[in-house]
């Protein structure tokens, strides 16, 4: 039985201090709950979508371990609430908490069709791919009101530039139709994460994404029209999904993805305070064990920060799980490939009927 402080619905189950504020206020969880009036949700739990402004829309990635060069965000936060999601720390930044507030206030980049636009037409633009959600999912609930990502696919087939999007919501198939056409043209790839086989882990880790079966119907969609997937089972967290590595890549080549990649987690920053209190009051039966042995895969530590190791881990556990890779991708993967996106089709001065000049 879960112990009565465990907040079903939320990944996080509180804010934890933001690192970058000298002080904090902070008002009590069951204060705001007693207070409410009869028929209305709490305040506190409730998800706020918070415009911003910025300059511009695509970043660069510096980081080794991240198989992009750039990526852009259409919100940052992310009502998914994923425990382990490593840009929950970005939340800092904005003067929000890493913990309930990366999942309860959005940041909603309206902007970014008209930014990204600016970008890609640059005259000193080489066409790269550019990948959505390099930090928070751009198919995340506020999608569905905003339409923002679906405006941005718009601006990449516009300009036939190569995209790749990340997500583990079935809403990506909302726009199938714009998919198609950039498929078409080799411009689209397509990066579905799934974690997990058991709904009951799914809805404790990742509370507010889409089913598992939602996400492979996901995949099935998407390959048979010929749009490349590529399953990301990631994080593989030891003591609680790890174990099911080889039935997940069966289960997601059965449905026709191309290819799969794995890190293993970390948990750096805030997240780990976030996910040691999450994992006493969510699976308090196994909770020092999880830990124990996330630690086993970083030196003792539940976190790595070092390039190169940090997302694949060390020690006998870590390899464990890097063997049972090597296994799946022979059995399930063998003679898959996820393909390269084009870039030469780029026309940075695209305009109406410019090119019949």
């Amino acid at each position: 039985m879960e112990p009565k402080e465990y907040q079903k619905g939320r990944g996080a189950q509180k804010n934890t201090p933001n690192q970058f504020l000298q002080h904090v206020y902070e008002m009590r969880e069951d204060f705001l709950e007693f207070c409410h009036l009869e028929g209305e949700e709490a305040e506190s739990s409730k998800t706020q979508y918070i415009p911003i402004f910025p300059k511009t829309i695509v970043n660069k990635v510096d980081s080794p371990d991240v198989g992009m060069m750039y990526s852009m965000n259409p919100y940052q936060g992310c009502e998914h609430g994923c425990i382990y999601c490593y840009a929950r720390n970005a939340h800092e930044y904005w003067g929000y908490s890493a913990g309930l507030d990366f999942e309860r206030k959005i940041l909603v980049k309206k902007a970014a069709p008209e930014l990204l636009e600016a970008k890609i037409k640059h005259k000193n633009w080489k066409a790269c791919t550019i990948v959505l959600s390099g930090n928070t999912d751009c198919y995340q609930p506020a999608e569905h009101k905003f339409e923002i990502t679906r405006k941005c696919l718009e601006v990449f087939l516009k300009y036939r530039h190569p995209v790749g999007i990340i997500t583990k919501n079935a809403l990506v198939l909302r726009d199938l139709d714009i998919l198609k056409e950039l498929n078409a043209h080799q411009l689209v790839g397509v990066n579905v994460s799934v974690t997990s086989l058991s709904e009951k882990t799914r809805r404790k880790l990742e509370p507010r994404t889409a089913s598992i079966q939602k996400r492979l119907k996901t995949i099935k969609v998407l390959s048979e029209n010929n749009i490349p997937v590529n399953a990301m089972l990631a994080p593989m967290i030891p003591g609680i999904n790890s174990h099911e590595l080889l039935p997940l890549a069966k289960a997601v080549a059965d449905h026709g993805a191309r290819s799969f990649a794995i890190t293993v987690v970390r948990l750096n920053g805030a997240i780990g305070q976030i996910f040691t209190d999450w994992i006493k009051k969510a699976m308090p039966d196994r909770a020092e064990k999880v830990l124990h042995l996330i630690q086993d895969c970083h030196g003792g530590s539940i976190n790595d920060s070092r390039f190169g190791i940090r997302s694949r881990g060390e020690g006998k556990i870590a390899q464990q799980i890097h063997d049972m890779a090597h296994l799946a991708r022979q059995k399930y993967f063998k003679d898959r490939q996820f393909p390269r996106l084009r870039t030469d089709l780029h026309e940075p001065y695209k305009n109406g009927q410019m090119k019949l000049f």
